[in-house]
Formats: structure tokens, sequence, C-alpha cells
């Protein structure tokens, strides 16, 4: 999958007119699990897209219809090139059956607010959500006719990771399984005519994906449905900043990729950098990896690695990072840092991105160097977001790294 993406990492998303309350200043705030999408209080519609196909089934018996009709309501949703997002793009239905559902469900979770056009193709697209919150999702095409949909699985992020725009807006709220699904929907519904097939998913927006793991695990199971929108588990990404007991969860119950940011090669520098580095540490995190992948067969994590000058982007850094990722089956994907407004980082010169690529793959790692996409319209790699009057705080800089910011 994203071994051949320009880009394998975004930032975030964006609260344009947001009118949800202030975030939590604490790391991880107590979220309650989210009910099943079928159930729903009297005289409220149900939301489809919320739904797996055993759960839209089971509620289309409900109503006293054969599961043959929720078949075809759910190739009408993903598959067929209809993507319904309507009542009226419900072609092929039993006549009671379509009149049920437009009477009891509900069809589109997102409304687009804006898409704005990058210079190299690619598209950012704002949506409304229904609480008046506003997410992005970017769509990324390639000349090779790759076209990747980056999406987001929260309003904000709690990891509060000192390079990503979004970590500024502390976390607002997780997406529900129909937001999320949505987003790829819409990519196809909007993009498939300029751009061809949609063909990946990388869950590398807004967001700590597995944060909101029972919903992320749900969307990306529907993406993956061969009866849904039917992508293969490889080409959907899950990214992670190291949240490692959901880690061990995402590979016992998905077949889909998995990405983690790793970005720094000693804890002394990613607990600056990653605060959530503070309770997962990389000893802990990369034994995890090293011990859940070796009952994966043909699987490999990507690693992604920010570079940033004069922190994380030394020959040492490089070598030790040969070192930490040893016995792990693997790809690292080296990424520029875009600069923004949050953030004093600055960018490794291309020059030692290519110094620090070498040293890696003469240590027979696989590495890519991912190109930014989409940054003069704010739509690359950690500069997806817009904080607002409440911003989390930036962490104090180790003394011995304020030269180089």
């Amino acid at each position: 999958m994203a071994a051949a993406l320009p880009l394998l990492r975004w930032g975030a998303s964006s609260l344009r007119g947001h009118s949800s309350p202030p975030p939590s200043r604490r790391l991880f705030s107590a979220i309650r699990r989210p009910p099943s999408a079928a159930r729903c209080e009297p005289g409220s519609k149900v939301m489809l897209k919320g739904m797996d196909y055993p759960e839209l089934e089971k509620w289309a018996r409900s109503q006293g219809f054969r599961p043959g009709q929720a078949m075809m309501l759910w190739k009408c949703l993903y598959g067929n090139n209809v993507w319904a997002h309507s009542h009226d793009e419900l072609a092929g239905l039993n006549k009671d059956f379509r009149k049920m559902v437009t009477d009891h469900a509900d069809l589109k979770a997102l409304t687009v607010k804006d898409i704005l056009n990058a210079s190299d193709g690619t598209r950012k697209i704002l949506f409304s959500l229904e609480d008046g919150s506003v997410i992005e999702t970017v769509v990324i095409p390639c000349a090779s006719g790759r076209t990747t949909v980056c999406v987001s699985s929260q309003v904000g992020c709690a990891m509060n990771c000192q390079f990503c725009f979004t970590g500024r807006m502390g976390l607002r709220k997780h997406l529900s399984t129909a937001e999320i699904v949505e987003q790829v929907v819409f990519a196809r519904r909007l993009f498939s005519d300029e751009f061809g097939s949609i063909t990946n998913v990388v869950f590398m927006g807004m967001g700590e994906p597995l944060h909101n793991i029972d919903n992320v695990l749900k969307a990306s199971a529907i993406m993956v449905d061969d009866q849904g929108l039917h992508f293969s588990p490889r080409k959907v990404t899950v990214s992670t900043s190291g949240l490692v007991p959901q880690i061990k969860r995402f590979l016992h119950e998905s077949n889909c990729s998995l990405a983690v940011s790793l970005n720094a090669t000693n804890d002394e520098v990613r607990n600056w950098i990653m605060p959530i580095n503070r309770k997962y540490n990389l000893n802990l995190l990369l034994g995890t990896l090293r011990e859940e992948l070796r009952l994966k067969k043909k699987y490999k994590v990507f690693f992604e690695y920010v570079m940033l000058a004069g922190v994380n982007d030394s020959v040492d850094d490089a070598k030790r990072l040969v070192d930490l990722v040893h016995g792990i089956p693997c790809k690292i994907n080296l990424i520029s840092f875009n600069p923004h407004c949050g953030s004093q980082f600055k960018p490794t010169p291309d020059e030692k991105i290519i110094e620090f690529r070498n040293i890696l793959i003469q240590d027979g790692l696989v590495v890519f160097v991912r190109l930014s996409r989409g940054d003069d319209q704010m739509a690359a790699c950690g500069q997806l977001g817009e904080p607002g009057g409440y911003q989390l705080p930036l962490l104090r800089v180790p003394e011995k790294f304020q030269v180089a910011l």
C-alpha cells in the first residue's frame, strides 16, 4: 500500500467556526464507548453508514424484510459505483423496503463545506459535522494512477505531538463510524471521474486513530468488505503515535496495515516531541511490535519518521534507528517537516535526508523519502487543523535543542 505513496503521513484537521466546548487538558479523557449505530431513540433515524453488514442485515430483518434486500441496500451504499447519499439513489430496491429506509434511516453523515485545490493536484475537503465542527480530508492523486484518501478519525487530537498543527487543538470529539466511512465515500463520489479509482486509504488525518479504536476498526472493516468499498487490507493503513494496548488489539483484530509514528531514537527526545512516549516508551513500544509481529506472517509495519533539523536527523540518530528496529519486519518512511505557525521546528535539508536514508539502506532497511503534497493549501503532513482561540501549550524545549530551534 503505502510503499509508493508520495506522502505517508498527514497531520490532522480543522475546526472553522466550531461550537464545541474547550478540549480537556488531560492527555486522555474518559470517553464512553459509542452505542451501536443500529440503536436509536423512538422517532429518530438510524445512520446506515454506522453499521457493518451483519448489523444492517439484522436491522432489515427487524423491520420485516429479507437479507437479500439488505445486501442490495449495502451495494447502493458502497458498491456498483453508486455510493448513495440520498434516498433517490437507492435504485433497484423493493418499493416497500425503500419506503421503510426513507422513513427510518439517514444516508449521509457529513456535509461538504469547501474544497481547496493545491497547485500539485492535491485536494483538501472541509466537511461540516452535525454539531458545527469541521474536519479535513485530503485526496492525493499520483501520476502512477494511485490515488489515496487521507481520513480523519477525531476532531482535534489528545496526543499533543509538538510538530503537528492538529496537536495544538486538543481533543474535541471522536468521529463516528459513519463520519469516518463517509469521507471515503465522498472521495469516490467527488473525484473518481477526475482521478480514476481511489486505491488507498490512510488513517493519517486529524486525530489518533487508535484512541478511537472501536469506530476505526469498524470503519476499516467496512472499507475492506468484499461487498462494501472493497479495498485490499494492504491498502488501508492505520497510523498511531504508539498506544501499546490498542496496537495489540489492532494487530489481533484487523488485517489492515499499521503505521507507527516513531520520530525519535531515544526517550529523551520522544518524551518531548511526542508526550505519549512518557506512558509507552520506546522499549515497550518496539518490544511489543517485535513480539506481536512474530505471529503475523508476511506482515510489515511502517515506521514514520518526520525529519526535524538539529533534533532527530543526525548520523547517530540514523545508526540508533537501525538498532531500534532490528528484528521488526518493517519499512521506513522519512518525511520532511512541513512548517506551520504552531511550531518552532525547521525542516531537515534535502541532502541531509538523503545521507540519513543511505545509512539506513546500507544496513538493509527498506526506506522511502516522502515528498510533501498540498503544502500551499496547508494540506501537507502536520499542517491540517485550525486550533482557534484555545490551543494546548507547547512543551518546554530541552536546553540542548534550543539552539537548533
